[in-house]
């Protein structure tokens, strides 16, 4: 059995703007099913609350879906904001996809 993974490439400011977006998209996701959802940040050079907002929002859209949530590729900025408002304790973080894919994708598939 394999596993169904999406990735969500959010780019640019994460903000009240393409927050929306991004919660549009998981909930989209969540309707048609997954088994994860990575989201890779590697395009965006800034989050502020509302972008902060649209990844809790996420998580907890998927949490009723059971589908796990990832991020990958945070920058320094992201990581900083992350760090101050403990979101590095709620969404599990890796440094790119090779390290998610290798510890994450290969575990559970292994599994399966």
């Amino acid at each position: 059995m394999s596993l169904n993974l999406k990735v969500l490439e959010p780019s640019g400011i994460l903000d009240a703007i393409r927050g929306n977006d991004l919660r549009r998209e998981v909930s989209d996701i969540a309707t048609t099913g997954a088994d994860i959802v990575l989201i890779d940040l590697k395009d965006v050079n800034f989050i502020d609350s509302s972008g902060l907002g649209a990844l809790v929002s996420a998580k907890q859209i998927l949490k009723k879906a059971n589908t796990d949530l990832f991020i990958c590729s945070v920058n320094d900025q992201v990581r900083i904001v992350f760090e101050l408002t403990k979101m590095d304790r709620i969404l599990p973080s890796f440094t790119d996809r090779h390290e998610f894919n290798s510890q994450i994708l290969e575990q559970r598939q292994a599994i399966n």
